[in-house]
């Protein structure tokens, strides 16, 4: 497959990979990673990618004056969603708890496809909808482990207060650059973040969240910030999420 076949079938929304990965594998390592978290992570992510060109093909359909530019998704969509089955059957018989997470996180994935018609899928609150799934997978990958929800609830909520404020930090660097009001919700809602982890998350996480207040009160202030160091950036924090988790929780 090509270079320019792969850009076409992969997403080009690379801060999603860090949100879909690292909550998946901070379970499953707090858990300990046994067989089953392979079929379930490869079915995570086939999940993520035929989700996304059903997303795209919707909002193709209803807003695109090309019909092509809709119908070049229908394949990427039906072969990603083809592999997932089997991985999903199997998955369903050996722990059929899975159809009841899968099942929460249905009516999410309908908001966002929602969305996608509509063509607002840079909206804040279609970037948090898809978070709580997203986030929602480190109790998945923990139970299938073996662990308790009682060891999930507080790194899942970790990983929620981390990648909410992203969204709203990356907001004032690209989209809302020069918004007082966004620049004042992000660093609110950062401080916020920062107290709600001291009052039930210990320090680690708690001094994690202080670092990533400090760049949502800093960053802004210098002006026009190239988006690759904006993502590379973001990918070191995300980074430093999980080891900060099991430092946390392990």
């Amino acid at each position: 497959m090509s270079s320019r076949a792969v850009r076409r079938w992969l997403p080009n929304q690379h801060g999603a990979w860090a949100m879909l990965v690292v909550p998946f594998l901070a379970g499953t390592l707090l858990a300990g990673p046994t067989p089953w978290h392979v079929p379930l992570m490869f079915a995570w992510l086939l999940c993520y990618l035929a989700v996304f060109h059903v997303q795209q093909w919707l909002r193709l359909r209803r807003n695109s004056r090309n019909p092509r530019a809709a119908a070049r998704h229908v394949r990427p969509a039906a072969v990603f969603a083809t592999a997932l089955v089997p991985l999903g059957a199997a998955l369903a018989v050996h722990a059929p708890w899975l159809l009841a997470a899968a099942a929460c996180a249905s009516p999410f994935l309908a908001l966002n496809c929602r969305y996608a018609w509509r063509n607002r899928e840079r909206a804040l609150v279609n970037g948090l909808v898809a978070l709580v799934p997203a986030c929602g997978m480190l109790p998945v990958a923990l139970l299938l482990g073996g662990g308790g929800l009682e060891d999930a609830w507080r790194p899942a909520l970790a990983c929620l207060l981390y990648f909410a404020g992203t969204i709203l930090y990356v907001k004032t660097l690209i989209r809302e650059r020069g918004s007082t009001a966004y620049r004042w919700a992000s660093g609110g809602y950062h401080a916020a973040a920062v107290a709600v982890a001291g009052a039930l998350m210990g320090p680690w996480i708690t001094g994690f969240l202080a670092v990533c207040l400090g760049r949502a009160l800093a960053v802004p202030a210098l002006g026009r910030v190239r988006a690759t160091r904006v993502g590379v950036a973001e990918a070191v924090l995300s980074l430093l999420l999980l080891v900060v988790l099991l430092v946390s929780f392990g």
